[in-house]
């Protein structure tokens, strides 16, 4: 969708978090039509009018709530992609707007973080769920609720798969390492709690830290080892087995992947399945090869799905803060179902 064509509608009833919001957005995708209502009632008329690319909507409206506006709004513009920016975050809120067809949600205390990155996200036709709600299952509303645009598209990955299988392929980008050990160890825990096995790709100095981490959550980590249902590995090592002239090899690749994703099945506990999280597109984005990076996160994204694992991708924010095409930041973000940024 080219930035020029771009049509956003701010639903929201505080005049000083639209002109931040109005910032954001002239500072992220530099949109050029953007629109303002300040009740519920006046964004159903707007989107009924306009058909706007992005509704930013907020869910304490006067007149009438957020909710019950959507509800209204994909009936009348059923094209018009949904981004709830609300200061609730209550998890079954949250399910709510995504069951009124919402692409995303964003808490506004972490507005100045996510903000961006959410409404790029979902003008790619990508679901996006703050950081603050990454551990948790939310299930996908039927197609009639969906923006129609979005239905077939390659980069909205459900949130709620078949047979029960919420399989995510998510990116994170970190302001420093701290916050990224964090996220990491937040995700393992969650996993290794649930009954699954989770596959690390990381630097040593990392994957070190990260087993302190985890031993202060109460995790038995040598009961975890021994079991197999822990398995921490070098992104290097792990490059060096699939990378052909700087790029990832799709047949090496599947080949090695698929082999440490059968041992790892069975080490899971009962139905439970596979986690992983890492560095490995990272390590090759910050090595200056970003084409490798893109395509890896896109087999990746063919593997979570194919396999039903969940993934988190960890980044360094600064990175591409510094590039200078963010297109690069864009086709990063696109090969995920999830972006979130801390």
């Amino acid at each position: 969708m080219a930035e020029s064509t771009v049509r956003i509608l701010i639903v929201e009833d505080y005049e000083p978090f639209r002109q931040f919001i109005r910032s954001t957005l002239a500072k992220e995708v530099g949109a050029q039509a953007i629109f303002e209502a300040s009740d519920g009632v006046q964004a159903i008329e707007l989107a009924r009018a306009l058909r706007p690319d992005l509704i930013l909507l907020d869910i304490g409206l006067p007149k009438l709530n957020g909710i019950d506006a959507a509800r209204r709004i994909r009936q009348l513009a059923p094209q018009s992609r949904i981004l709830f920016v609300s200061q609730e975050s209550s998890v079954d809120l949250v399910q709510e707007a995504i069951n009124v067809g919402a692409s995303g949600y964003v808490v506004k205390t972490d507005a100045a973080r996510e903000l961006g990155m959410a409404v790029k996200a979902v003008l790619h036709g990508e679901r996006f769920v703050g950081i603050r709600f990454a551990f948790h299952a939310f299930t996908e509303p039927s197609d009639d609720r969906a923006p129609q645009s979005d239905r077939r598209s390659k980069n909205c990955v459900p949130l709620q798969q078949e047979k029960e299988r919420a399989c995510r392929h998510e990116a994170g980008f970190y302001s420093d390492d701290e916050i990224l050990l964090d996220s990491f160890t937040q995700f393992i825990v969650a996993a290794l709690k649930a009954g699954n096995t989770v596959i690390l790709h990381a630097t040593a100095s990392h994957r070190d830290s990260l087993r302190s981490r985890l031993q202060t959550y109460g995790l038995d980590m040598g009961a975890v080892i021994e079991q197999e249902r822990y398995i921490s590995l070098d992104a290097a090592d792990m490059l060096s087995t699939f990378m052909v002239n700087n790029l990832p090899d799709p047949v090496r690749f599947f080949k090695v992947t698929s082999d440490l994703i059968a041992g790892a099945v069975k080490a899971a506990k009962s139905e439970h399945r596979v986690a992983a999280c890492g560095e490995i597109a990272p390590l090759l984005w910050a090595q200056g090869n970003a084409q490798a990076a893109i395509r890896l996160e896109r087999l990746r994204g063919e593997l979570a799905e194919t396999y039903g694992v969940d993934t988190l991708c960890g980044y360094r924010r600064e990175s591409f803060q510094r590039m200078a095409d963010s297109h690069i930041f864009e086709e990063i973000c696109k090969e995920h179902s999830t972006v979130h940024s801390r």
